[in-house]
């Protein structure tokens, strides 16, 4: 559950946002309990399942703040569902403090500006520790896409992170000569 959580979380970036779409996952794997292909991978198969679930989501509010920008005479974020009374209180999340407390929330920083493509790469593959195939399958991609989305979101990590590492004492000296296309590995 903490796993769906976590990617939930890298994909809406809102902790309720994260739980609803973490309740709204499992919910939908109990329904579709038949449909899952026992020996597989359950870990991706909710992955699956919770990206799926919130690009639905996300068309959907697409759509609804269309209707609400046609229909309604005043600014559609002060009356959308992003905007309710309880906006104050909305990110005082424990368990999502207390996450960004045992996580780096500077290489947290740097994965979320990375592009939506790269990012969930990174998230699935080095984040949740998922194989190229597993990461194919959840986002629909032939592992070659995967793998060129990894490499280019990883050699935009350590562009951004390079100095930061060195700050940390986790590397030491200038990045090497060829920079980040030096050496996939350093990337890792």
């Amino acid at each position: 559950m903490d796993a769906v959580y976590r990617l939930a979380f890298r994909l809406s970036g809102e902790p309720d946002r994260a739980q609803d779409l973490t309740q709204e996952t499992f919910l939908r794997a109990y329904q579709n309990w038949d449909k899952y292909t026992p020996g597989t991978r359950a870990k991706s198969w909710l992955f699956t399942i919770c990206r799926n679930v919130f690009l639905r989501r996300a068309e959907r509010s697409r759509r609804h703040d269309e209707i609400v920008a046609r229909t309604a005479d005043e600014d559609p974020r002060r009356i959308s569902r992003e905007a309710t009374v309880f906006m104050e209180v909305r990110d005082r999340d424990p368990e999502g403090a207390f996450w960004s407390q045992v996580v780096d929330e500077e290489v947290l920083r740097a994965i979320d500006a990375l592009p939506k493509e790269f990012r969930e790469a990174v998230v699935l593959s080095d984040l949740e520790d998922l194989s190229y195939q597993e990461v194919s399958e959840i986002m629909g991609v032939p592992v070659g896409t995967v793998k060129s989305r990894l490499f280019r979101g990883r050699r935009i990590l350590q562009k951004e992170l390079y100095e930061y590492a060195v700050e940390q004492g986790i590397v030491t000296g200038a990045m090497p000569a060829g920079g980040a296309d030096h050496d996939e590995e350093a990337i890792r």
